[in-house]
């Protein structure tokens, strides 16, 4: 699988990821580096645990970047998601984009996140002082519950 986009059982390095995507041409690199937070809606998070169908999922996240090469021409992307056991402030996922100019970038790299919480086969299991709960595909999930595929959005 391509090293823009990967799973990975291993602490991500920004810094590699960046430089998949810096290149002359572009004036501009984005980051998005998703994080494991400590409190999600009023719960204090003890650490998270996440799995993945590994070669589809890798698969579905160079569609994403395919899908942002035909949104955005003249941009290049990266992205690496971790799975396994991440504590608290630890990285899940590095996002770089790079594009000519500062806007396309921004833009490409919210519809990177989004597109991964929609179509990439990753789950979380969130661990929590008084339980845990296995998450994935939070936006499909969320929408058949709520019976309003289109409308609903779980960020």
């Amino acid at each position: 699988m391509s090293r823009h986009y990967c799973i990975t059982e291993e602490p991500i390095s920004i810094e590699k990821t960046v430089s998949l995507v810096t290149r002359p041409e572009a004036g501009a690199v984005n980051t998005f580096i998703g994080t494991v937070r400590e409190i999600t809606q009023g719960k204090r998070t003890l650490y998270l645990e996440y799995q993945a169908y590994k070669s589809m999922a890798e698969k579905k996240l160079m569609e994403i970047g395919e899908e942002i090469s035909e949104k955005w021409p003249e941009a290049e992307t990266a992205i690496i998601h971790r799975t396994g056991r991440l504590e608290i402030e630890d990285i899940a996922v590095v996002i770089a984009v790079s594009t000519p100019h500062r806007a396309d970038s921004y833009e490409a790299s919210r519809y990177a996140i989004e597109r991964i919480k929609e179509i990439v086969p990753i789950w979380k299991k969130e661990h929590w002082e008084d339980g845990e709960e296995w998450i994935g595909n939070q936006k499909e999930t969320k929408a058949y519950a709520a019976g309003k595929p289109e409308e609903e959005d779980i960020s």
